[in-house]
């Protein structure tokens, strides 16, 4: 079978990694341009283009695949079926109707729950315990085509969104192998759009750490928004990032209030214990080298500017 992949994140390498292994005619790899990255600005290929090389895979970067230049370079591939797994642009129906087989994307979570770019990290920061992967049918929607296959797993209780991922991806590729073993004899399904949840693109104001939340709802967000955008909070005028945490019994005091010995944070129910944590500028310390360094007092309100 003669397919295009067209992925970007680390998540999406052991799809085409799989699809390699089980000498599929993988025809081109389409993934986004290089981007600047790191304090130094220099350009840097995704975790996706560094594989198909490694692979020995064509790769193609077109700027905006919706444009007409980018469409005849894949139509005139003549691919049976396309994959898409985390690509990172909406497609156009100009592409969608190019493979006879469809466009089949491996989407990280058992929809129509979590809808969107980010339904990992929003399953964990919303205390979901079971998640898994789907297989589906592109259409023009958001993440709201036909169903084929899914494969279940439990979220553990301090499991991060990078554990997750990294189990979810394995599990995505094996099932994208057999969707392609059996496409055309699979009934594909429809999404029951009353039960669709979404999951929109992370942005920065979300790891903003709420102390008047409980606990739970807390350390949940530590976990899902790793590695970016982190939880954070302000501490003496800056911004500490907290890394790992655990919920402990309440303490006495308005939320946001810190303690030491060992450190904890009062929330709106229970308490945070901060296990990892980043002071701006600074690498990142166990909990109790930042109290030890900074000489908590028990008069420091986290939130505070």
């Amino acid at each position: 079978m003669r397919l295009i992949f067209l992925g970007t994140p680390a998540f999406a390498v052991p799809t085409l990694e799989s699809l390699v292994a089980a000498s599929y005619d993988v025809l081109s790899v389409v993934t986004q341009p290089d981007r600047p990255s790191g304090r130094g600005r220099r350009l840097s290929a995704s975790p996706v283009k560094e594989a198909a090389l490694r692979l020995g895979l064509p790769v193609y970067q077109p700027e905006r695949i919706r444009r007409p230049e980018a469409v005849a370079a894949l139509a005139g591939l003549q691919p049976d079926v396309m994959v898409v797994v985390g690509y990172g642009q909406i497609l156009p129906q100009t592409v969608l109707d190019i493979p006879p087989h469809g466009i089949i994307n491996v989407h990280a979570s058992l929809l129509p729950e979590y809808r969107g770019a980010a339904p990992m990290q929003w399953a964990i920061a919303n205390g979901a315990t079971r998640t898994g992967v789907t297989t589906m049918r592109i259409d023009a929607g958001l993440d709201t085509g036909d169903m084929l296959l899914k494969a279940e797993t439990e979220i553990g209780p301090e499991e991060t969104a990078l554990d997750l991922g990294a189990r979810l991806a394995a599990m995505g590729a094996a099932v994208l192998i057999e969707t392609l073993e059996r496409i055309g004899t699979i009934a594909p399904r429809k999404q029951d759009a009353a039960q669709a949840t979404y999951a929109p693109l992370l942005k920065k104001e979300n790891g903003l750490i709420d102390w008047r939340q409980p606990a739970q709802a807390i350390h949940n967000r530590v976990r899902g928004f790793q590695p970016w955008p982190g939880a954070y909070t302000r501490f003496r005028g800056q911004q500490l990032h907290i890394w790992k945490s655990r919920v402990a019994a309440g303490r006495a005091g308005g939320a946001g209030l810190l303690t030491g010995h060992p450190l904890a944070v009062v929330c709106g129910e229970g308490s945070l214990e901060p296990i990892e944590v980043q002071l701006e500028g600074r690498k990142r310390i166990t909990a109790e080298e930042f109290a030890n360094g900074q000489r908590i007092t028990g008069h420091d309100i986290l939130g505070e500017s």
